[in-house]
């Protein structure tokens, strides 16, 4: 079983022994610690406000729309960005466009200088993590538990964890609970029938649920189930500010379900598992946790399905902002920034005029971890593969790979249907993110050939003079 531990350093990471039955000799709150860790700290530099002025060679920037396509002078568009994701007052931050010759993608990062932290620059992607099948030996939801990467500390209540779990076994006599955070659930593969004190739910693949701080729940598989989790420390998950989109759009409130009171009544030996402060303590006590006949209030455990976000988009020119798809966001203590936001790319029209319609270059202020669930990702020609993950860090060039680039500066530019057979997601954070040593290592399946998808992109810039 794997749980979380988090280092002096303020990393969170989830490598390491749980307590089980099978293991009399493991004592309460026992762990193989990983070595992991990240620096902690905020950054000091200060910012000044955006100068309102341009710098360009003559018609080398597209007339009206930030990701032309097709432009006479083939170059290509790549932002680089200090807005927060569901920033309200851009005028605070910055962003800039820049036309440049070549993408900054194809670039390979050396390691890490400092030996020993497992923080990288690269962009990294894992192929699809193995889920134990019904001849293993039975591993359950806790047991199959394992960290990616994360920043911050539970015990300061500031930071996130980013995990999967690859289980074939059901949580028997067992429940947990975290006193860390909350727990959003993405499930990819199989259907998780959860009971938790305030009821039962079931949450398959394309729904995601919510369980709170503090709330017991125990995990029903039916075959081999992967997913992933986010977890966060800061506050709890709640819909983003619509603004001027008004009072329609996006995840509508009434669209999430809550569990209908359900009980037992057992009198059995039963443990109860807690994370706490990253490490996992087990108590037992003799009755069922699940014996809440009744419950009213609103701090009860949540579910969703994707099918029913309503979506928005450019239907004129330009490429938006990954922020109108933001399903739920969890903000910090400071106003206009998100610990993390929940962000799907669903089935949608794409129909704008003279651009560039697939994710554009970019690196921003924001760590972005992508899943797929189910399909084939828009943007990524081969090799995101649904169950994988990929992790773009904080100012690291990212965008599409060259198979897209090429085929969508070329396709005919009508309405079309996008993402109908597919469904991928993003947890973006305002945190800096720092890996496993299972996510590195353990799991073997980050993919060290990642980067060679940008390597073949060619440059296109024309330095003739094409005025008309």
């Amino acid at each position: 079983m794997r749980g979380a531990q988090v280092g002096s350093a303020g990393v969170v990471c989830v490598c390491r022994r749980v307590p089980t039955r099978r293991d009399a000799r493991v004592q309460k709150g026992d762990a193989e610690k990983c070595a992991c860790g990240a620096n902690g700290g905020e950054c000091n530099a200060t910012r000044t406000e955006p100068a309102a002025e341009c710098s360009f060679e003559p018609n080398s920037e597209p007339p009206g729309a930030l990701y032309h396509r097709g432009y006479e002078r083939d170059v290509e568009a790549h932002r680089v960005g200090d807005t927060i994701h569901l920033l309200t007052v851009i005028l605070k931050f910055g962003r800039c466009k820049k036309y440049q010759l070549q993408s900054s993608e194809a670039s390979r990062a050396d390691p890490e200088l400092v030996p020993g932290v497992n923080t990288c620059t690269l962009n990294l992607r894992w192929k699809t993590f193995d889920v134990p099948t019904r001849r293993d030996p039975e591993v359950d939801f806790i047991e199959g538990l394992h960290t990616l990467c994360g920043a911050g500390d539970p015990k300061m209540r500031q930071g996130i964890a980013i995990h999967v779990y690859l289980c074939n076994a059901s949580m028997k006599d067992r429940a947990f609970y975290n006193a860390d955070g909350d727990f959003l659930i993405v499930p990819q593969l199989g259907i998780l029938q959860i009971t938790t004190e305030f009821g039962k739910m079931r949450c398959e693949p394309n729904e995601i649920c919510v369980i709170q701080q503090g709330m017991r729940f125990s995990v029903t598989v039916f075959g081999p189930s992967r997913g992933y989790i986010l977890e966060v420390f800061d506050n709890h998950f709640q819909l983003p500010e619509l603004g001027p989109i008004g009072a329609n759009g996006l995840a509508n409130p009434r669209d999430f379900q809550t569990p209908v009171a359900w009980y037992e009544d057992r009198e059995i030996d039963y443990e109860i598992i807690c994370k706490y402060q990253g490490k996992l303590f087990v108590a037992n006590q003799g009755h069922s946790p699940f014996d809440v006949i009744a419950w009213h209030g609103n701090y009860v455990p949540y579910k969703y399905d994707l099918n029913r976000f309503m979506v928005i988009n450019s239907v004129s020119f330009d490429h938006c902002d990954p922020s109108i798809f933001t399903v739920l966001t969890c903000p910090t203590n400071k106003p206009g920034t998100a610990a993390a936001d929940f962000v799907i790319f669903p089935p949608r029209w794409s129909v704008q005029e003279h651009t560039f319609r697939p994710p554009y270059y970019h690196r921003n202020c924001m760590s972005e971890f992508m899943g797929l669930i189910k399909g084939h990702y828009e943007a990524k020609e081969d090799g995101f593969s649904a169950g994988g993950a990929s992790l773009h860090s904080i100012m690291t060039p990212h965008g599409p790979d060259r198979q897209c680039f090429e085929a969508a500066s070329k396709s005919e530019l009508v309405p079309e249907r996008i993402a109908d057979d597919m469904q991928a997601f993003m947890f973006e954070t305002s945190y800096s993110m720092a890996m496993t040593q299972w996510a590195s290592k353990l799991c073997n399946k980050l993919d060290n050939e990642y980067y060679k998808c940008w390597q073949d992109l060619q440059k296109h810039f024309d330095h003739t003079d094409k005025q008309t």
